[in-house]
């Protein structure tokens, strides 16, 4: 069963026992290019960064320090890695959704993602098969 809280700029989770640090969604186009291209040099960070977002140097060393402060990425000898892997920020995030939005009811949030939208038969397939598996999940 998910449950995230929210506290200060952490997502935690039961079933993950750590704190997921919050991305904003700026910070969250920058791990993109992090994620793609990780372990990276900070100076081909930075160029990345002002070709894809538009960012000065500046901008760039700003938000690696952040990231690095609040533990979703580490910079060490100018060679910049995640932490916090994309899945993990992703899941944090949906996470907080459901939790915010629909009181941490899964039905619910799935009822209004899916209400006014016509399924296929192959994603019906493949929702059925994710709920199918979730049963074999460990507590």
């Amino acid at each position: 069963m998910y449950v995230s809280r929210t506290h200060d700029e952490y997502f935690y989770r039961r079933d993950y026992y750590m704190a997921v640090p919050k991305i904003f969604e700026s910070e969250y186009r920058f791990c993109e290019i992090l994620w793609e291209n990780e372990p990276v040099n900070s100076t081909k960070l930075v160029k990345l960064s002002a070709e894809k977002l538009g960012w000065t140097k500046g901008t760039t060393y700003t938000v690696i320090r952040r990231l690095s402060e609040r533990g979703v990425l580490k910079n060490e000898d100018t060679i910049v890695t995640s932490v916090v892997s994309r899945d993990e920020a992703q899941r944090a995030e949906i996470d907080g959704l459901v939790e915010r939005t629909f009181g941490g009811s899964l039905p619910q949030f799935i009822a209004a993602f899916t209400k006014g939208r016509k399924l296929t038969d192959e994603e019906i397939a493949s929702v059925r098969k994710l709920i199918d598996g979730s049963g074999e999940r460990k507590e």
